[in-house]
């Protein structure tokens, strides 16, 4: 099978993490970006990447990259690809555009009219009739990058972001996206090695991706449509052959998640229920102040409110109490702290073991790692 370039983006901060999983599913010359992460690899990895990557928000397979000078010339590049390779006049497409520092191009809507305009004069030069562009259900999803003089065009494999794994029917108010809090979990350095706790769980995100990472379930093997299977080369019996393979873990510890709220629990369970992991979790409406659990070398990965988009009339109260549960209840254990507030984090009142950074949205955040002694460190 022809090998292919291909672009697997993400959040900012888990770029090394998809990295490690490109690699796990046989990609090829690896290389980590900014967002992204370039491989190589044949049809069945296109397939593989959108199905096991846990930590891709889409798989883009790259069609053409160029340089250009003007406006004109980018057109006539763009034109010059063969564009019957990759659909035809009965497919409809539309085109998503990025620009960064570029002359030439002020926004991504110009850039997006370009290449049209040259898609559509090369299928009516070549068949005499031109396909039709469809910005609500497209057939065809055609991704422009271009940053300065350089042009990247690729063809979209996943359609609906891979956040949307499909399990999740409720949310609350400030839901984790599915990609962050699998990466979270992967930074963690937590594959089912021991008992996991998220103690203000919301609609349960983190408590389910950890569930299916433990037992290896494939993050997407409840979603019902991806963009490649319009593709001309979609095949079928080899996508049969990925999504039929069972390779589900034991998973021997437990996953507790708990929260204030007995609404915010019930979401959490139906969204469970749905992954097919409620068994795997032990559910709880509790405060963390009260949330009276033995654990030893734990993993617990928390994301409190930031207020944000929550209200919290007292934040960094939240924070400190959140330290002193860590410090006096929770020793003996690791915890992960994911927050936009950086003033309510000073409350915690530990220091921090690691300290990363990650995006949540448009929010900037502080991901902390603090190692869960008794007493004093040095003791």
């Amino acid at each position: 099978m022809k090998d292919h370039k291909l672009i697997a983006k993400t959040f900012s901060g888990l770029e090394d993490v998809l990295a490690k999983e490109v690699k796990r599913i046989g990609g090829q010359n690896v290389r980590r970006g900014n967002r992204a992460v370039f491989y190589e690899g044949d049809l069945e990895l296109i397939y593989k990447s959108n199905y096991f990557l846990r930590s891709a928000l889409r798989i883009l397979k790259e069609v053409e990259h160029f340089q250009f000078k003007n406006v004109d010339q980018f057109y006539l590049k763009c034109k010059n690809v063969k564009w019957k390779n990759y659909f035809d006049l009965n497919q409809n497409f539309v085109i998503n555009s990025t620009v960064i520092n570029s002359r030439e191009f002020r926004n991504s809507m110009f850039a997006s009219l370009k290449v049209k305009d040259a898609i559509a004069d090369y299928f009516r030069d070549n068949f005499g009739k031109r396909p039709n562009v469809d910005t609500e259900n497209p057939d065809i999803i055609i991704n422009v990058h271009i940053f300065q003089d350089n042009c990247t065009l690729s063809i979209d494999s996943s359609g609906e972001s891979l956040h949307k794994r499909g399990y999740r029917v409720k949310q609350g108010e400030a839901p984790l996206n599915e990609v962050l809090a699998a990466g979270m979990i992967m930074l963690a350095g937590w594959y089912g090695n021991s008992d996991f706790l998220d103690p203000m769980c919301g609609s349960g995100t983190l408590a389910i991706e950890a569930a299916m990472i433990a037992q290896n379930i494939p993050p997407a093997k409840f979603r019902k449509e991806f963009a490649f299977q319009l593709w001309n080369d979609y095949d079928q019996l080899l996508w049969d052959k990925i999504t039929e393979q069972k390779e589900k873990r034991e998973f021997r510890h437990t996953i507790y998640a708990s929260d204030i709220s007995g609404s915010n629990l019930l979401n959490a369970q139906t969204n469970a229920r749905r992954a097919l992991v409620f068994n795997k979790i032990k559910f709880q409406v509790s405060d963390f102040n009260d949330l009276d659990l033995n654990l030893k070398n734990a993993t617990i990965i928390t994301n409190p409110p930031y207020g944000e988009r929550l209200k919290e009339e007292n934040l960094n109260g939240l924070y400190e109490m959140i330290g002193e549960r860590f410090k006096h209840q929770y020793h003996g254990n690791t915890a992960w702290v994911l927050t936009s507030s950086m003033e309510s984090l000073k409350y915690v009142g530990l220091k921090p073991a690691e300290k990363l950074d990650l995006f949540n949205g448009a929010l900037k955040c502080k991901y902390n790692k603090y190692e869960l002694f008794s007493g004093k460190k040095r003791e």
